[in-house]
């Protein structure tokens, strides 16, 4: 008799086992196509016509210098963690007189081996 009862509380285990399993890979499927749903949702309504960024300068980690395309203008804009300001608007002649790299700053034609000896020789030596 003992025999048959440990038995059916195996089974019971066995069937509560699968029972979870199947209810956690329900959920996980559900939880896949919602995220999948719920981001084709947003990308649809964040599609803009009219506004662009174009280039974005990170200058500290919550500063930032976004070139922005606001229907025909492009608008040079500075963004911190409390606020946004325009610092300037550009034309696009002036836009494609920019460096292609991203680098707004003057580019440095100097090798690795001259700024090395510059560095050189301003340690002191011993």
């Amino acid at each position: 008799m003992r025999g048959v009862a440990v038995q059916a509380s195996s089974l019971e285990s066995f069937v509560q086992l699968i029972s979870v399993l199947v209810i956690f890979i329900f959920v996980l499927g559900v939880t896949y196509v919602a995220t999948r749903w719920i981001a084709g949702y947003q990308k649809g309504h964040s599609l803009s016509r009219n506004l662009r960024v174009v280039e974005t300068l990170k200058l500290t980690s919550n500063q930032y210098i976004q070139i922005v395309e606001a229907g025909d203008e492009y608008l040079v804009i500075a963004i911190s963690k409390d606020e946004v300001r325009l610092l300037t608007k550009l034309t696009e002649d002036q836009l494609k007189e920019l460096p292609k790299d991203g680098a707004l700053a003057e580019i440095s034609t100097e090798s690795f081996k001259e700024a090395f000896e510059k560095i050189k020789k301003r340690i002191p030596k011993k």
